[in-house]
């Protein structure tokens, strides 16, 4: 049997005469670090669950992604982060949302999912559950980056939220999906959300179904773009459902809801996908999203522009 990983980093508008040489080539590297930590994993016969988070806390670790060490600032100059993560054999699921502190977000949704009888903590409450079970914490240093600083002052003074970038429009989101060698399905998804959101402002990420889904019977899917609309349009689990209900194969359901649904809303981003065979499809309409795959016995792939 056969493994699959694919991650994203986020989408939007992503073009190539905006990002200089050794900035792309920061991103490209970054991608297939967190392809490589994940693949670890599934080529040594281990858990498509335990390979997602892999993943998922190394792009939370690489500051040019808008989750963990990342994060963007809120309109009080924080930083709250939502993750979430679901196994698609017995659809048990975690998340978190709200956080603040915590190192890698993702490994205290898993803690929600692992060692509480709930789906969905946050806040201080999520803080709490990390701090019991020993989870890092990092001061507000860690978190801070010049270039999201630069953002949230230009963005501060409005009472606009913005996607990550003001001038471009770039959803920052990091997630990944695998299906490992026993046929099990597994997403995760983390985000530090919107430049400059107000009002305790909660996306997509941490809401299983809409930014985040895993089910063996049809496919995995960890989402990235406006979250909004991917919460109206409960676009991972519109995904599943297209497969489990009208027989769609992957590829159709997933260009059924992102490149038709979605746009019909006016939603823009992206998602990425795989199921029980280890097909992936990594579908955008957007100008670009950062992502990567790699299958057992082929070399790992990455991408940014369409």
């Amino acid at each position: 049997m056969s493994y699959t990983l694919s991650i994203h980093g986020g989408a939007g508008t992503i073009l190539r005469s905006q990002l200089s040489p050794e900035k792309e080539l920061a991103y490209t590297n970054g991608l297939s670090a967190a392809l490589n930590a994940g693949e670890k994993i599934l080529a040594s016969g281990g858990t498509a669950l335990d390979a997602v988070c892999a993943a998922v806390t190394v792009l939370e670790d690489n500051p040019l992604f808008n989750a963990g060490k990342g994060s963007v600032f809120t309109h009080e100059g924080n930083h709250e982060m939502d993750a979430s993560l679901m196994e698609g054999n017995k659809l048990l699921a975690g998340a978190v949302a709200g956080i603040t502190g915590v190192r890698n977000p993702v490994q205290l949704a898993r803690l929600v999912m692992e060692k509480t009888e709930h789906v969905l903590l946050s806040g201080e409450g999520a803080e709490e559950l990390a701090r019991m079970y020993n989870l890092p914490f990092e001061s507000p240093d860690y978190f801070h980056d010049d270039f999201r600083y630069q953002q949230w002052q230009s963005a501060k003074d409005s009472s606009q939220s913005f996607l990550d970038h003001t001038s471009e429009k770039k959803f920052g989101t990091v997630g990944a999906v695998a299906c490992d060698v026993n046929g099990n399905l597994a997403a995760a998804t983390s985000t530090g959300g919107m430049t400059n959101k107000r009002y305790k402002r909660i996306g997509d990420t941490p809401l299983i179904g809409s930014g985040t889904y895993a089910n063996n019977a049809t496919c995995a899917v960890s989402c990235t773009g406006h979250g909004e609309f991917f919460m109206r349009a409960v676009v991972a689990y519109d995904v599943s459902c297209l497969m489990e209900y009208k027989g769609l194969s992957l590829k159709e359901a997933c260009e059924k809801v992102v490149l038709n649904k979605l746009v019909t809303l006016g939603g823009e981003g992206g998602l990425i996908a795989v199921d029980p065979k280890g097909n992936t499809e990594l579908i955008f309409n957007s100008e670009g999203m950062y992502r990567g795959t790699v299958k057992s016995g082929e070399k790992p792939q990455v991408a940014i522009y369409r």
